[in-house]
């Protein structure tokens, strides 16, 4: 199928946008070491890429005022907490509680006023206080960055919606390890889940957000 007849396929039945809410929270999905240093087995210059492309789009949050919630996958030494999954994935064996390429990637280092959620599943809200803290904060738009595309960032899409939240995803702040499911995820994101953007787009709107808590 090619670009052009997929697009047909979808217009008119999964092309709505939802469009920005009000009280906005970054989501920063697993930007950890084990995906950022080379040699290690989930390297992706696509996520190197996109913690990069991040930088500007974390500055603007703060600017706003948005909080920013950091995501980390932690095992037990064991991996029973991992279940199945780590059954399915052994490399994650690189995530095991205090491994270093477990760490979040020096460029973006978490500030003081940041959230760190720890997890065990690709959706960063499946078993963690990821959707308790959201309603606390009263945010009701999740701007999800982040790796892998086509892995924890659907899934966090898929429940972000599902939880009530409007779900924006700006397309340069996400990577993956290969081009095919990381634009196959955000088309999918797109056509069902929420509105994929260019960072531009996105920094411009955290920037309306900034100018109004400023004025």
């Amino acid at each position: 199928m090619t670009d052009a007849s997929r697009a047909d396929n979808y217009r008119g039945v999964f092309d709505t946008r939802l469009g920005f809410g009000e009280k906005p929270a970054v989501i920063v999905i697993d930007f950890v070491k084990a995906y950022t240093t080379e040699g290690a087995p989930f390297f992706a210059q696509g996520v190197v890429d996109a913690v990069g492309q991040s930088i500007p789009l974390l500055a603007a949050a703060r600017r706003a005022g948005a909080p920013i919630i950091y995501t980390q996958v932690v095992y037990h030494p064991s991996g029973l907490d991992g279940g199945l999954f780590f059954k399915k994935v052994p490399s994650l064996k690189l995530f095991i509680q205090g491994a270093p390429l477990g760490a979040i990637d020096d460029h973006i280092t978490p500030q003081p006023s940041d959230f760190i959620v720890t997890k065990q599943y690709p959706s960063s809200f499946f078993g963690t206080s990821l959707g308790s803290t959201l309603k606390t904060l009263g945010v009701d738009t999740t701007v999800l960055i982040g790796c892998s595309t086509s892995g924890c960032v659907r899934a966090t899409a898929v429940d972000a919606i599902q939880h009530g939240y409007r779900v924006i995803v700006p397309k340069e702040c996400c990577g993956d390890r290969h081009d095919a499911p990381h634009d196959a995820a955000l088309f999918d994101i797109n056509a069902k889940y929420g509105d994929v953007l260019t960072k531009a787009e996105v920094i411009s709107w955290l920037g309306t957000l900034s100018n109004r808590s400023n004025g």
